[in-house]
């Protein structure tokens, strides 16, 4: 290190300042609900390597510290004072943006005529074009179905506004001014950052500062290669589920294996399926991303809580991607709904932390977060009003010593939910409930987290919901030793006159006024037997009206006698129940078991390691095909629906046969070139 330990933690904080006071200038001056209230935004400081130093601890987006700006940078070649770049094109930022309506902007700042760092900014826009209203649709198969595709490009020259630009990304939108206003916001978060590191350089000088770009990024991995040193090394695998490719379809696996060994962690994930006809794969472009990494950040945060935050946290961390796979797609594949796959993979590493980290880890959480969106005809004249009502998420998973939060998600969410009088003063729907979701939560020594309910009511006709990234309606989130799954999310759709309907994954929903939506969230998994919960802690539950008097004694054990404030645990009672032992729904949930039993892990792996040897656009097709003739004797709603144990065998014989016949096909195809 270059500066002493007293600079550095003074410049440390003054920089993590800045970064900060961008996302308040921001947040204070944007346009959108996405913006103001639900946060969906952040800022930082870049270094000359493109890479974040100072990274806001408590504003914005948490996850995104690993990003990497320099693709983005270089794109544009030469940059000048006042110039600023927007992007918000996953394949050619190279993964800078993600999705199509996360803007990027950076700024390069100056200091005697040399770049001496840069600003960056992002936010969630309300509507980037595309087939629906905000643009993301989990069924669109290909990247040009989500919206106006922007390369890096400059924005601002010499600090005027490139009016061709304007035009072009105004007439691409549902929403223009809002996204200008939005875009405003970023670009007056950028320049409170431009000053601020003109007075940080200023008092401390241009040498201090920057080496202090390089000394806190290499003392933060250092800190953190102390933490993962900590892990007991080995190899640990695990695999997770994703419902299906966008509400229809088969469901699709992410597999992976963790190797720790001397502070550093190789995140592999081979075997996991191929990259799917829908907006769920994750452009990571096989790198460290943060859409693949952030478990790690969020473990090295928690057992080093002073650690700074900036891109050292990632330096212990590779990962292994296969091109071609869901996590690591090839270009032009559709990835609007990335945060669905994002947070499983989030499942898949706390599923291998935990063998590592028993004490420390927690069961799954929800495992979902839906952005509730409502897109309506606008009060101010023509065009759509397009608002976030809530992003939904579920609750957290049960760990040692600790229940799950409520309503609140651990995963990759930090976002913020939006007042109720707020969305009912922006939008044109009325909230008739929106809180806990009882009974949903994973029961276990230490129970999940109770998942969220909201049900709204349309004041509209010609509106339209959109409930993007909708999961874990199929495979429960699963509970962690002896902990039982959580229970699986819901959609319903209450219209006059028609009986409830359970809609399930919904991409564009139109609706009238008078309807009203329900949406049910997952609770987290339970950690430990239920049958050793603190009979008070289930007691607890009961009285305030998360716990059925029915679900406290199957799930629990425990008997509970009386009404209202008189009610009490029957010791007794609750002894000869818990000497019968836990029962329940399994750790994984029946549906997952079921599945597991025709398509066994093994098998799986064969089928994608022979399904890679094909060309790209073959992978799909074949894969349908081999799961369709093992599905053909099940249930049409397999596996919620259950099959006889005759049935899953027959299936399971069927695929073993398919899978075989492939592998032998392509070993014969391979010795033949």
């Amino acid at each position: 290190m270059k500066l002493d330990p007293v600079s550095i933690e003074i410049l440390g904080n003054k920089l993590t300042s800045i970064a900060e006071e961008m996302c308040l200038t921001l947040q204070r001056t944007g346009r959108t609900l996405y913006v103001k209230e639900t946060a969906d935004f952040c800022c930082a400081l870049v270094g000359l390597d493109g890479k974040f130093f100072a990274y806001p601890r408590a504003l914005g987006v948490s996850g995104f510290v690993g990003l990497d700006c320099t693709t983005t940078i270089e794109a544009v070649g030469p940059l000048q004072p006042g110039d600023v770049i927007l992007t918000n094109d996953p394949y050619r930022s190279k993964g800078l943006a993600t999705h199509l309506p996360d803007l990027q902007v950076v700024q390069p700042y100056f200091h005697e005529g040399r770049i001496v760092a840069y600003g960056w900014g992002f936010l969630h826009a309300s509507d980037v074009g595309g087939k629906v209203p905000s643009s993301i649709s989990p069924s669109n198969h290909e990247i040009f179905q989500e919206g106006l595709q922007i390369p890096p490009v400059k924005i601002m020259r010499s600090g005027k506004i490139n009016d061709d630009v304007v035009l072009l990304f105004t007439a691409n939108s549902r929403t223009p001014d809002a996204n200008m206003g939005d875009l405003k916001a970023m670009l007056g978060a950028l320049a409170t950052g431009r000053d601020r590191v003109a007075q940080t350089v200023a008092q401390h000088g241009v040498a201090s500062f920057l080496d202090a770009q390089t000394d806190l990024v290499d003392y933060a991995a250092r800190r953190a290669r102390a933490v993962l040193s900590k892990v007991p090394a080995g190899t640990y695998r695990f695999v997770d589920y994703l419902d299906d490719e966008a509400g229809a379809g088969l469901p699709v696996r992410i597999a992976l294996a963790v190797t720790l060994a001397g502070g550093n962690i190789t995140l592999d994930f081979t075997g996991s399926d191929p990259q799917v006809a829908a907006a769920i794969n994750i452009p990571s472009h096989g790198l460290p991303h943060a859409w693949l990494t952030l478990r790690i950040l969020a473990l090295i945060a928690t057992l080093d809580k002073g650690v700074p935050i900036n891109a050292g946290l990632l330096a212990p961390v590779s990962v292994i991607a296969p091109a071609g796979t869901i996590v690591n797609p090839l270009p032009g594949a559709a990835v609007g709904v990335r945060h669905a796959a994002a947070v499983r993979v989030n499942d898949a590493l706390n599923g291998v932390l935990g063998q590592a980290l028993p004490e420390h880890m927690p069961a799954a959480s929800g495992g979902t977060i839906i952005p509730v969106v409502v897109a309506e005809p606008s009060r101010h004249g023509h065009g759509q009003n397009v608002q976030v009502v809530e992003p939904m998420v579920g609750g957290t998973g049960g760990r040692r010593g600790h229940d799950g939060a409520d309503g609140r998600d651990s995963s990759i969410s930090n976002l913020s939910n939006n007042p109720v009088e707020t969305v009912e003063a922006e939008t044109g729907i009325e909230i008739l409930r929106y809180g806990l979701r009882p009974g949903s939560a994973g029961p276990g020594q230490w129970r999940g987290g109770n998942g969220q309910a909201i049900r709204f009511r349309i004041l509209q006709d010609d509106t339209f919901v959109l409930a993007r990234g909708m999961e874990r309606l199929r495979f429960r989130p699963w509970g962690a030793h002896g902990g039982q799954a959580g229970a699986s999310a819901g959609l319903v759709l209450y219209r006059q006159g028609e009986a409830p309907r359970e809609l399930g994954k919904i991409d564009l929903l139109p609706v009238v006024a008078g309807d009203e939506i329900e949406i049910r969230t997952p609770g987290g998994g339970g950690w430990g037997d239920p049958f050793q919960r603190d009979a008070a802690a289930v007691l607890a539950d009961v009285q305030r009206g998360l716990l059925s008097l029915d679900a406290a004694r199957s799930e629990y054990g425990v008997v509970i006698d009386g009404q209202g404030s008189r009610q009490a645990v029957d010791a007794a009672a609750t002894g000869q129940a818990r000497a019968q032992g836990s029962k329940g729904i399994g750790r994984f949930g029946p549906e997952r078991d079921a599945w597991e039993r025709v398509f066994k892990p093994e098998h799986l792996d064969r089928l994608n390691a022979a399904l890679f040897a094909l060309p790209p656009a073959a992978r799909s097709r074949r894969r349908k095909q081999i799961f369709a003739a093992a599905l053909g004797g099940l249930p049409p709603e397999f596996p919620r629906e259950p099959a006889a144990d005759a049935a899953l065998a027959d299936a399971a014989g069927r695929f073993e046969a398919s899978v075989s016949e492939l592998v032998s096909a392509v070993s014969a195809t391979s010795v033949t070139h």
